[in-house]
């Protein structure tokens, strides 16, 4: 079986779908199929192309995965014109070079978002005699509207025509949640859907990656840590975790520890400055070898999203339940129900500071309860979301597809 991944984001980018990806593409690799990842020169969330890259164009071959990449135009604006330019030029760029160097293939699985290279995964799956598969992450144009990224006119018009042509053309389509899925179907009856869930690689995360080392990088010896890794940008809201390290800066021991960049650190630095928080740190990005030694190091790991997102499950959920850590998750739907219903932390609602501080404040209060949630998180971790049966059931239902 011959699969090509069209996505603007792949490693040595760190993130969700980077993630997710890579190792989907690994799997398919482990299982004999050969894999092609058409793909924009790295540049996310740094705003600018990383060494050793750059070009019209470049081929390379890791872990046995063929990634052709192309140009994009780099930004970490959050201005609507430079994230335009950002997509679009990835749009065009890829469905040029992939017309030219992308062999035939048996399936073109597209990653949205961005909506607008599902232009480029319909183009090329008829010109390569792919069945496109759709993959939904977010629901765009919806969460950009919910989020006052897009508001009412002939832009969102655009926006959700190019949705619903991607919907009905695709051979599949597969979304990361259930939320996700029941919105599409409801709107589209009869669509051909694959859940997709995302989840953790149990193998990578886990309590045993705690290392001293990492500990010292995140806070001093005997102090609680409440960690967020990630994204630093709108939908996360990260506002609220100040207003949480302020209201609890006389509590003895306690850390909060902001890991990651984005458009809104800068933003978020000046706030820390402004209220003087000195039980707040701000550590830059690191490499996804890094991650699971850090997050395991962590006592508690925050997740959290600015309000809600239909669909949205943040992907940080599977990696800190697959540490072993304690969740403090502000989000609602289905991301809370799946803490509430493994117990693996503590839910509170989106914008709300002072339940986040509360929740904070009764895990560092009570060491046990951190351990209980942790071991729960850890036990769901590997029955539920484990990351390889999750490409196991995948690719045995595209290998259904292909058999006569």
């Amino acid at each position: 079986m011959r699969l090509a991944i069209l996505t603007q984001y792949y490693p040595p980018e760190i993130g969700a779908p980077q993630a997710r990806l890579s190792q989907l593409a690994a799997r398919f690799v482990e299982q004999g199929h050969e894999v092609f990842v058409l793909t924009a020169m790295p540049s996310y969330p740094l705003g600018r192309v990383y060494p050793g890259y750059g070009g019209i164009w470049r081929r390379e071959v890791l872990g046995g995965v063929t990634i052709i990449r192309s140009f994009i135009f780099p930004t970490k604006s959050a201005g609507l014109v430079p994230r335009l330019a950002n997509y679009f030029s990835f749009v065009m760029s890829s469905l040029l070079v992939g017309s030219l160097t992308l062999p035939k293939v048996d399936y073109l699985l597209t990653e949205s978002p961005p909506l607008f290279l599902g232009i480029t995964g319909y183009v090329l799956s008829r010109l390569k005699r792919a069945r496109w598969i759709f993959n939904v992450s977010d629901l765009w144009p919806e969460s950009a509207v919910r989020l006052g990224i897009v508001r009412e006119g002939w832009p969102l018009r655009v926006a959700q025509r190019l949705e619903a042509f991607c919907y009905r053309k695709a051979w599949l389509v597969t979304g990361q949640s259930r939320g996700i899925l029941d919105d599409i179907f409801g709107r589209f009856p009869g669509l051909r859907t694959f859940h997709l869930t995302n989840g953790v690689d149990t193998e990578v995360f886990g309590p045993h990656r705690r290392a001293e080392t990492q500990r010292r990088v995140l806070g001093p010896e005997g102090s609680c840590v409440a960690l967020y890794a990630g994204l630093h940008g709108l939908a996360q809201g990260l506002e609220q975790i100040l207003e949480a390290a302020d209201l609890l800066r006389n509590e003895a021991g306690l850390q909060f520890v902001l890991l990651g960049d984005g458009p809104d650190k800068e933003k978020l630095l000046a706030e820390a400055r402004r209220r003087g928080l000195s039980n707040m740190r701000f550590l830059d990005p690191r490499r996804f070898d890094e991650m699971p030694g850090i997050l395991a190091s962590a006592d508690v790991l925050l997740v959290t999203l600015k309000k809600h997102i239909p669909g949205a499950v943040p992907s940080k959920i599977y990696e800190a339940m697959g540490t072993g850590r304690p969740v403090v998750l502000a989000a609602s739907g289905e991301a809370a129900e799946i803490v509430d219903r493994h117990q693996a932390g503590i839910v509170v609602e989106p914008g709300d500071a002072a339940a986040l501080s509360r929740a904070v404040k009764a895990l560092l209060d009570a060491p046990d309860l951190r351990c209980r949630l942790g071991e729960n998180a850890r036990r769901a971790a590997e029955t539920h979301y484990d990351r390889r049966a999750i490409a196991a059931r995948f690719i045995d239902h595209l290998e259904t597809g292909l058999r006569p």
